[in-house]
């Protein structure tokens, strides 16, 4: 899946025009749009001023928008009804007033309050970015099942945190320290994530620093860094690394496999309760696919058998359904041994472009295959393969490991796991929500004029259809040539290469597939030579902003999509497809040294390349692999040095940090 970045909240009321808004309160000018919603953040009000609709340089009522998950207990209701504010939200524009004006208060103990500094500016590194979603209109059938998804969402959250080992933690948040409270909610969990505070181990939600152990293994043999790999070797480590059970302590030390619905059952009967109850609110047979999942996941939550569900979810699609639904355990990235499925919800809608690129590259997804079975060679085989191309869909909601504290995941190809997995049959969808406002593509922009010479620029474009189409590029290749299930001697990539390395080559394949697919593309005459170069140059921009996260976090964990990125922009730039031109202005104005994109050196960079990951994920060749880490994400000479220049004016322009409204 291509990594991108939610929050969300049930609102209700009659919004009334602005102008009787204005005449019934007075005038709040007194912040910004970017400051309140900053300011907002910081002190954990769940509050978003979407748009000054009314050009009059001052929040109203229908121009606030009403945020998830920030303060679980608080309704729209508390802080407006819809036309005038209500007492709480002045309280909370004063409140934010004196901190513009006065900053914080100082703190005797310097400790806590350098803690507290290293929050607001983990905080600051994220810049809150709307995602609303309006049923007011709705059936009452759709606005039954949002609800019970909506429920079925917190109780993911909560199983995500017990997966995360940090359930009750945010009870150790002082209470006079929002900010804190704030972090704890975006990152879910109290630890800093962002590239400027998560190398300081005092940057912390709980002071004390609290340190992270998994609640997927037991503590005592988290204590040694190797613990995975002894995992992994032990008699019983199938069974053990299964992706749907946690690892307890038995008697006498030894180690047993405790299933996901026996660990967590009670959470796992009430997600159960919420989506057999989403079921029974649809009545005809217009969602009768949706019907099915949602009755299939549900068992699955009661006996941890997920391939019928992924069967039931598999039949659906853009015709069948209105709904993008998966609510599930999937991806690994999560964890230390990159193993374990984390809970997770992605609600969306089915956005209906999607039919009009699924009927121009079906018919070519049997020929890709072919085209990738040659270029990996024996032993692999080409397969006959029968994935649904993506399905467009725009974002409702995004909870447990699917809702990242920055940024977001822009495609996703699952299962991960099972025949419906290594048949070739699973889902792939692409977000086409994300990025799409003005504050998103401005930002983009200012990034990547820092980076890029002013002729390669022009070649740079905030369209989100041009990361769309490289986005479903990269989410079929997951299904494409070698995959998860792919074995080699009766191993498979985890097997072979290790969790974190295996999941780094995966997302490497596909992306590196997504380059050279663009290519043969323009080949089939499905795209331009323009809308190409477009492509490639986005998703050079693309690897910027990964290799800016940094290679590893705090804990010396591989970032996959960082480390992915940096080995093919290093590539690129030993082979001459983009250049540095130290002495040469950005495009910007301002930066002295920029990337040139050299167009005619691109393509025959990007097919050896991409010979030689799928060689190396067909051939279970590790040692190549990690030759190809070596020079690219642990190197100490110029690329390391250019990587710096990329990091330094990437990290300029604070992420998008995504909050989620439902009204």
């Amino acid at each position: 899946m291509r990594v991108l970045i939610l929050t969300l909240a049930l609102a209700s009321g009659t919004d009334g025009p602005a102008g009787a808004q204005s005449q019934a309160q007075p005038q709040r000018n007194q912040l910004d749009r970017g400051a309140f919603n900053t300011l907002a953040a910081e002190l954990a009000f769940p509050l978003f001023w979407r748009s000054d609709a009314n050009g009059n340089g001052s929040v109203d009522p229908d121009e606030v928008a009403y945020l998830w998950g920030v303060r679980p207990s608080s309704s729209a209701e508390e802080w407006s009804d819809g036309r005038t504010f209500s007492k709480a939200f002045a309280a909370a524009y004063r409140r934010m007033v004196e901190v513009k004006e006065g900053g914080h208060t100082r703190l005797r103990d310097p400790a806590e309050q350098r803690r507290r500094e290293l929050v607001r500016q983990e905080l600051a590194q994220g810049r809150a970015t709307l995602l609303e979603s309006d049923f007011r209109s709705a059936s009452a059938e759709d606005r039954a099942i949002v609800a019970h998804v909506q429920r079925a969402a917190v109780i993911i959250e909560r199983l995500f945190a017990s997966q995360n080992g940090v359930t009750g933690q945010d009870a150790q948040i002082p209470t006079d320290d929002p900010a804190s409270r704030m972090l704890f909610f975006r990152n879910q969990g109290p630890f800093c994530e962002q590239p400027g505070t998560e190398q300081d181990r005092a940057c912390n939600a709980i002071p004390g620093a609290v340190k992270k152990v998994s609640g997927l293994y037991p503590a005592s043999i988290q204590q040694d860094s190797g613990f995975c790999a002894e995992l992994a070797q032990a008699r019983d480590g199938a069974a053990l690394l299964d992706p749907f059970v946690v690892v307890r302590e038995g008697s006498r030390g030894t180690l047993r496999a405790v299933p996901y619905n026996v660990a967590y059952r009670a959470d796992m009967t009430s997600v159960a309760r919420e989506l057999t109850a989403a079921a029974n609110a649809i009545r005809g047979e217009g969602e009768a696919a949706l019907k099915t999942y949602l009755l299939a996941a549900a068992q699955a939550f009661r006996d941890n058998r997920w391939q019928p569900a992924d069967e039931a979810w598999a039949r659906m699609n853009a015709a069948n359904s209105k709904w993008y639904l998966r609510i599930a355990p999937d991806e690994t990235y999560f964890e230390p041994c990159a193993e374990k499925a984390g809970f997770h919800v992605s609600f969306a809608r089915i956005n209906p472009d999607s039919l009009a690129w699924q009927q121009k590259l079906d018919p070519l997804k049997g020929e890709m295959e072919n085209m990738l079975a040659e270029m990996t060679g024996p032993p692999y085989r080409a397969r006959r393969v029968s994935f649904h191309l993506p399905d467009f869909i725009d974002i409702i909601l995004n909870a447990g490991g699917s809702r990242s504290a920055t940024g977001a995941t822009g495609g996703q190809s699952l299962p991960n796991w099972g025949p419906v997995a290594n048949e070739g049959r699973g889902r792939t969808v692409v977000m086409t929500n994300l990025s799409s406002d003005e504050d998103s593509k401005a930002s983009y922009l200012q990034k990547a004029g820092s980076l890029f010479c002013s002729a390669s620029m022009s070649y740079v474009s905030s369209d989100p259809l041009r990361e769309t189409l490289s986005t479903i590029l990269h989410e079929a290749a997951h299904n494409l040539g070698p995959a998860h299930e792919y074995t080699v001697n009766g191993k498979v990539d985890g097997d072979i290469f290790g969790g974190p390395l295996a999941s780094m080559l995966e997302e490497l394949k596909a992306q590196t597939s997504a380059l050279y697919l663009t290519d043969w593309l323009v080949e089939k005459q499905i795209i331009d030579a323009r809308t190409a170069l477009e492509i490639h140059v986005g998703d050079i921009a693309w690897t910027m902003g990964h290799i800016a996260q940094g290679m590893y976090d705090a804990d010396g964990k591989s970032k996959a999509y960082s480390q992915l990125a940096a080995i093919q922009l290093g590539t690129l730039i030993e082979n001459g497809a983009v250049l540095f031109h130290a002495g040469t202005e950005a495009a910007n104005g301002k930066d002295r040294g920029c990337f040139q994109v050299v167009a005619g050196k691109l393509q025959p960079v990007i097919e050896t390349l991409e010979r030689r990951v799928l060689r190396i994920k067909g051939t279970g060749d590790k040692a190549d692999a990690e030759l190809l880490k070596a020079r690219y994400v642990d190197d100490t000479g110029n690329f390391s040095d250019l990587r710096g220049v990329i990091t330094g004016r990437w990290l300029r322009v604070p992420k998008t940090s995504y909050v989620y409204s439902l009204r």
